[in-house]
Formats: C-alpha cells, sequence, structure tokens
C-alpha cells in the first residue's frame, strides 16, 4: 500500500507539471518558462543514448563514493577518538568545533589553492561535507551508550582494545549509520555544487552548461539525475544500516 502510495505521489507531481507547463500557467510562479514534462522526456531519451550523460555519471559517482569512504573511516574514528581518549578530545576538539560551522562549499577557494588537480579539490569537498556528520552522529553515540555495558565486559578481564571492538563499535553503529545517512546527502549537495563550480566533468557541470547555454530541458534532466543519484546512494546506506545492525530488536511494524 506503500509504495502504491509514493508511486501514485509521483504521478500526481509529474501529470500537474505537465498540466501546468502545456497551458503556461502563471498563477504568482511562471509555468510558462519550463519546459514540459513530454519535451524533458524526450530530452532525457537523447542523453540516454550519448556516451557523455555516462561519462558524467561514473565521475559524479566516483567523486561522491571516494570522498565519502574516506569520510566515513575518517568520521567514525575522529569520533571515538575525541570522545574516549582523554588526551586527544582536549587537543581535537576545539579545532573540530570551529571548523564544523564552515559550509564545505565554503572551502572550495582552498581546495583550488591546496590541491594541484581539479578533481582532488573536489574530492576534498565531498571528504568534508560527509565527515562533520559522521563525527558528530559518532560522538554523540558513544556518549549514549549504557555504561553497564562497558563495566560488565571489564569485570570479566577485558582491556580496551577488547572493549572497543566487542562493546563500542557494535553499540554505536545505529548512530553512525543515522551520520552516514545524512553525511550522504549533504556530500551530494557539496559535490554537485563543486563540479558547477570547478569541475570539468560530471552530473553537476553538465547541469550547469546547460543553463548557461539556456538548455532547460537538459537543467531538468540533469536535476532529475541529481535526485536520482542520491535517492540510490542515500537508499544503499540505508539498506547496509539495516543490514549491519539486524541484531538490534525491531519495533512491531517497522517491517513494513
Amino acid at each position: 500500500m506503500r509504495q502504491v502510495a509514493r508511486i501514485g505521489s509521483l504521478l500526481a507531481a509529474a501529470a500537474l507539471w505537465q498540466v501546468l507547463t502545456v497551458t503556461d500557467a502563471r498563477l504568482w510562479l511562471r509555468f510558462d518558462r519550463l519546459p514540459s514534462l513530454d519535451e524533458v522526456a524526450a530530452r532525457f531519451a537523447t542523453e540516454l543514448t550519448t556516451s557523455l550523460y555516462y561519462l558524467d555519471l561514473l565521475q559524479s559517482l566516483l567523486r561522491i563514493l571516494t570522498g565519502f569512504a574516506i569520510a566515513a573511516v575518517a568520521g567514525v574514528a575522529a569520533g571515538v577518538l575525541v570522545t574516549r581518549s582523554r588526551r586527544a578530545g582536549p587537543l581535537l576538539l576545539p579545532l573540530l568545533e570551529v571548523v564544523r560551522p564552515i559550509p564545505a562549499i565554503a572551502l572550495v577557494p582552498i581546495a583550488i589553492l591546496l590541491f594541484p588537480a581539479d578533481e582532488q579539490g573536489i574530492v576534498f569537498i565531498t571528504f568534508a561535507a560527509a565527515f562533520f556528520p559522521v563525527m558528530v552522529s559518532t560522538r554523540h553515540a558513544v556518549r549514549a551508550l549504557p555504561t553497564l555495558w562497558e563495566d560488565a565486559v571489564r569485570t570479566l578481564g577485558a582491556g580496551r582494545r577488547h572493549v572497543l571492538w566487542h562493546v563500542v563499535l557494535p553499540g554505536i553503529l545505529p548512530g553512525v549509520f543515522g551520520g552516514l545517512s545524512v553525511g550522504m546527502g549533504v556530500a551530494w549537495i557539496c559535490v554537485i555544487s563543486a563540479e558547477m563550480i570547478s569541475g570539468e566533468f560530471g552530473v553537476g557541470y553538465r547541469t550547469w552548461n546547460a543553463y548557461t547555454l539556456v538548455d532547460y530541458p537538459a537543467v531538468i534532466v540533469g536535476m532529475a539525475t541529481i535526485g536520482l543519484l542520491g535517492w540510490l546512494t542515500s537508499a544503499a546506506v540505508e539498506l547496509a544500516g539495516r543490514r549491519v545492525t539486524r541484531w538490534l530488536p525491531r519495533g512491531e511494524g517497522s517491517a513494513a
């Protein structure tokens, strides 16, 4: 039933778009300037036959997956370190908290200056975007762990490393995957913006290039492609989270 409702909402939105654009509606918002759904569909079908479209897809996916993977590892490690280490916490946390409010896209000039290639700079922007949601969620997840778990394991003679691998890391997985899901969404926003500013390939670059050429159907195709890629990658993260945390108790109806 939920799937029917989801598909129905998408179809209703598409039908509304078609009606408003075909009739050149001007209801405060000017739909007469937007391409109709059939124009977008025709352009999308054309794009699917070109190798450049798939090259852009591959380029954006490589950038997002590379930056996100590095951010996932570094974010979890940093979150655990600043929370569990009495030495590292006071040293690293102030620096991280000062940098965290800076939007990742504002780091584009720094990336251009630091890295010899645009590709490395865009991956860095993607990393910076995903790192802080993962780090913050990990930090809060570590703090929320019941102290009883660690005390019980230590009573049985377990050392710090054993506690970390068998108590802390499994216990924070739900919180970590929450941060990963948020980080993936933010990373897509920033990688597309970075591609528009300094990229040569990628979905963001191609969408902005279409706008400068006043090719509005191609702009909508680019936007739809970005939305689809973001949805698929976020769904993959959530699916991985459900698989990894399968041992957790589920509420009634959660599988629906």
